[in-house]
């Protein structure tokens, strides 16, 4: 018993080594099991992605029934963009301390009571907090869509066919928010909205509990400093997207306060780097971010954002001020929509990291031949003549994005599980930041650029041209059996022409942001095809003889 108990140091010296852990060996699901959690990352996907559309597509109307004005309703979606861009942070944390499945029970019940608290918002203050807590409970969502979309593949087509599918829902679903929100906003105004939301979040809270996730062992994950660095984290793209949000709407600088938010969520990013660059066991590895293939991807999925802000910041504005109402834009984004799965299901049969660059080159080229075919817009552009040239962005969008997370997502797990968080803030930085700080830019090379148009224009009116002349006579006999005083209806027909140079001043500036975003499109191309002529040289160049051993020795 004693020698049992108490083993020699000779039996010691002869005990086996434990063999290093196996991964777990994949046990494949019943096809109907399968489809079911393909459908529900799907309805995931939608229920976030259109709880976001929501609101952005249809903030004028939503202005009228909470009495506000559109500036004011535009804090609404700076409400809901800001939890949403660094929730996930500490959700990765909160995943891995208490269980995936706990995790997301938890998760989609707490988005179905923000669902429900939704109808208690009667004034633009109650509308702000119920967004703000909506952002924050859709955060979750698209993790979960994601994972459900891993769930049932076996390892070698998680990457190929469940991140595509998961990516390409989560991009539709706000484009499917602008195609079903006319109808939905003509019958009950923004209460069918919450309604339609509780809905698809009863849906896939059914779905969450009957369609279990397998969880992986819990760790302690979550450190004191950990909540520190998340604040200033939170904080920090907090006030980013607030300054993007509003700063168009409240423009720049008539509102001072914007600036002082800005800078203060640059003091607040740098206190988080610094925090970071002095712990043993970081929450960001801000080393490894730093090194040239990180940052190399990081300004790859800035750059593409910021471009893709032609789609979500542009046509639709556009459209918006030539009159075109909401419905009559549905063809529009009904043929986005199919545009953008598209793109996601065309990636399956292609995608391996190898073609990554050649992908990304492709994407880049649709981007551009889009952007282009709408820089030739007109006062009488209409959405079903931008039908091929948005399906051609939307269908890039998708052929562009589900690459990039993959190479992020092998060069994050290649160094070990703990990197994955510093890639996810990488890729949320890029997405939730860039895109309303693309969407801002954008909106604000506008406004600039039609100020400048409107100025010439007004000064060649002001002119004694015989054209404006002969087209203002022609307006005054066409209001003249309307108008029996000539005065007015000279006055009445200066007035349209005016409004007319205003909407054609628009239309120029759109045009040159189109022709901008072609431009970069371009020169990200150009940037692209050196890098890869690059990497081919490296692999094909003759290297020589070999080296002398004194010559490796010095190396």
């Amino acid at each position: 018993m004693s020698d049992a108990a108490s083993p020699t140091s000779q039996g010691a010296e002869q005990a086996p080594t434990p063999a290093a852990p196996q991964p777990p060996v994949f046990q494949p699901m019943p096809l109907p099991r399968a489809l079911g959690y393909m459908s529900a990352s799907i309805v995931i996907a939608l229920t976030q992605g259109m709880a976001q559309g929501f609101v952005s597509t249809n903030i004028p109307q939503i202005a009228g029934d909470l009495g506000a004005t559109t500036t004011q309703a535009s804090w609404l979606m700076a409400a809901f963009l800001i939890p949403r861009a660094s929730m996930p942070l500490l959700l990765i944390k909160l995943r891995a301390q208490y269980g995936l499945r706990r995790f997301a029970e938890v998760a989609i019940v707490i988005y179905v009571v923000v669902a429900l608290l939704s109808f208690a918002a009667l004034d633009l203050r109650s509308a702000i907090t119920t967004q703000f807590f909506a952002g924050m409970a859709s955060a979750p969502l698209s993790t979960l869509a994601f994972l459900y979309a891993l769930e049932p593949l076996p390892p070698a087509w998680k990457m190929r066919l469940g991140l595509p599918v998961s990516l390409s829902m989560i991009a539709v679903g706000p484009h499917l928010a602008r195609v079903i929100s006319p109808a939905l906003m003509n019958d009950q105004g923004w209460g069918a909205l919450h309604l339609m939301t509780l809905g698809m979040a009863g849906i896939s809270l059914a779905l969450v509990y009957l369609l279990p996730l397998k969880s992986p062992p819990r760790v302690k994950a979550i450190a004191p400093l950990d909540l520190v660095s998340w604040l200033l984290i939170a904080c920090g793209f907090g006030g980013l997207i607030t300054g993007f949000v509003m700063g168009p709407t409240l423009w720049w600088t008539e509102a001072p306060w914007l600036g002082k938010v800005v800078a203060a969520s640059v003091v607040c990013l740098t206190l988080a780097v610094v925090i970071e660059l002095h712990r043993k066991a970081p929450l960001l590895d801000i080393r490894w971010l730093a090194s040239p293939a990180m940052l190399h991807l990081t300004v790859t999925l800035l750059v593409f954002r910021l471009i893709l802000s032609e789609q979500s910041a542009g046509a639709p504005r556009m459209f918006q001020m030539l009159s075109i109402t909401q419905s009559q834009l549905v063809p529009l984004f009904a043929v986005i929509s199919v545009a953008t799965v598209l793109g996601g299901l065309a990636l399956i049969p292609w995608l391996k990291p190898e073609r990554v660059p050649v992908i990304h080159l492709i994407a880049l080229v649709l981007i551009a031949a889009g952007a282009f075919l709408d820089s030739r817009s007109t006062l009488d552009t209409r959405p079903v003549q931008m039908m091929f040239s948005q399906g051609l962005i939307a269908f890039a969008g998708s052929l562009f994005m589900a690459p990039a997370m993959m190479r992020g997502l092998m060069a994050a797990l290649a160094r070990g599980p703990n990197y994955l968080l510093s890639f996810v803030i990488v890729f949320l930085s890029t997405q939730s930041i860039g895109g309303a700080a693309g969407s801002g830019m954008f909106t604000t090379f506008i406004n600039h650029g039609q100020a400048l148009h409107l100025q010439v224009l007004r000064e060649e009116l002001m002119t004694v041209d015989p054209l404006v002349a002969r087209e203002l006579a022609a307006r005054v006999a066409q209001l003249a059996p309307q108008i029996a005083d000539p005065a007015q209806s000279r006055a009445q027909a200066a007035a349209l022409i005016a409004q007319e140079a205003s909407n054609l001043a628009y239309v120029l500036a759109y045009n040159d942001a189109y022709f901008l975003t072609f431009l970069a499109a371009i020169a990200a191309a150009s940037a692209l095809v050196l890098h890869m002529g690059r990497d081919w040289l490296a692999a094909h160049w003759p290297r020589g003889r070999n080296p002398s051993p004194s010559a490796e020795s010095l190396q």
